[in-house]
């Protein structure tokens, strides 16, 4: 696989069905390598070993109801009093992050109403903090740690 934009980790690959599967640490099991995947866990072990977050505090790919849509996020990360500090919006590789990308962790931001909003493609990362008081985001350089 590509080689990302995240410090190096040791993640553990194996074959599940005759398919390339990436172990998830926050799943406990392995799942289908796709290039997606691939951001995730990646973004999963950044978030963890560089940003601090606890393991505990992290959720991958879990449904979310936006009125009468449900859609799948892909990574949040909460304070330890349960409210959600971060949401993470991973892309394959080859995909560029655009404004469409931007609308839709916006859409998802609505009814979340994270700290932190993180978009990734392995490769380029955006990062904004919220200010709800202005109805607005400000970018950031990098993420804070925990």
């Amino acid at each position: 696989m590509l080689k990302l934009n995240f410090p190096e980790c040791d993640l553990k690959l194996k074959n599940k069905e005759n398919k390339p599967a990436i172990f998830s640490v926050l799943r406990k099991k392995y799942l289908i390598l796709t290039p997606e995947e691939w951001v995730r866990q990646h973004c999963i072990h950044f978030l963890i070993h560089d940003k601090n977050y606890s393991i505990s505090l992290l959720s991958e790919e879990r449904e979310l109801k936006l009125g009468a849509v449900t859609k799948r996020y892909d990574i949040l990360g909460f304070t330890s009093n349960g409210e959600i500090d971060l949401v993470v919006e991973c892309k394959a590789p080859h995909i560029k992050i655009s404004q469409k990308t931007f609308d839709q962790i916006a859409r998802y931001n609505m009814a979340l109403k994270a700290n932190y909003l993180m978009i990734t493609n392995g490769i380029s990362h955006y990062y904004c903090r919220m200010d709800y008081k202005n109805e607005t985001y400000i970018f950031l350089e990098e993420l804070p740690k925990k």
